[in-house]
């Protein structure tokens, strides 16, 4: 009850930056985490970006092996300081405060971001999605996800210079994952229902020569 009442506080107080506006449900979380895989002959690093308040990082850590590691990158100082609270006496989770373009990523096996990208701009989501998928080893993973009817929300709700804003991150969202996912999955049972997008890196670069990127289509993102 805590962890959902600093939530609510925190979405209030910034919802550009929180992008949620509940934590992950059950379904929604094992979704995310459908590709951390057990191996007990290699230790496994992951990374989570944007845990908030730890829905979908229990759910990791209830994966990870004694030799494994977890790296939390959370922006929202009050969330990080709870995770801290939360996961004091468990050595294999690093957690660190600010954005992710500010921090020394290392290479991971798994990436789980939970990050708002339909509040981002082109620029912004092109960056973090370079360090994300640069940061991948051979075979690994990056689940994301997106609220169904998000964009269209976002539309509807924003004045005509954010509503640009918007649509050209949304833009360079949709190529990257076109690009890049190799399976969606719509999770009905959670609120509101979303989709989970699963990445891998198929060749650099992420972002070609830059092109027009507004392409204002309904996307599932």
């Amino acid at each position: 009850m805590a962890e959902v009442t600093v939530f609510l506080r925190e979405y209030a107080k910034t919802r550009r930056d929180v992008g949620a506006i509940a934590p992950s449900g059950t379904r929604l979380c094992r979704a995310l985490t459908r590709y951390m895989i057990p191996n007990p002959g290699r230790r496994r690093a992951v990374l989570e970006v944007g845990p908030g308040t730890g829905a979908v990082t229990r759910h990791i850590t209830d994966s990870l092996g004694k030799l494994d590691t977890l790296d939390l990158i959370e922006a929202n100082p009050r969330f990080a300081a709870l995770l801290r609270h939360t996961y004091a006496g468990d050595p294999r989770l690093r957690i660190h405060t600010g954005l992710i373009q500010e921090q020394e990523l290392a290479s991971y096996d798994t990436i789980v971001c939970g990050l708002p990208f339909a509040n981002f701009d082109a620029r912004t989501t092109e960056e973090i999605f370079d360090r994300l998928l640069g940061s991948l080893r051979p075979g690994g993973t990056l689940s994301l996800f997106g609220y169904v009817g998000g964009e269209t929300v976002r539309r509807t709700l924003t004045d005509a210079v954010d509503r640009e804003r918007t649509l050209a991150g949304l833009g360079v969202l949709r190529r990257i994952l076109r690009r890049h996912t190799f399976r969606t999955e719509t999770v009905l049972g959670n609120l509101p229902p979303a989709r989970v997008h699963h990445l891998t890196p198929v060749g650099p670069p992420v972002h070609p020569a830059r092109t027009p990127i507004c392409d204002c289509r309904e996307t599932s993102a």
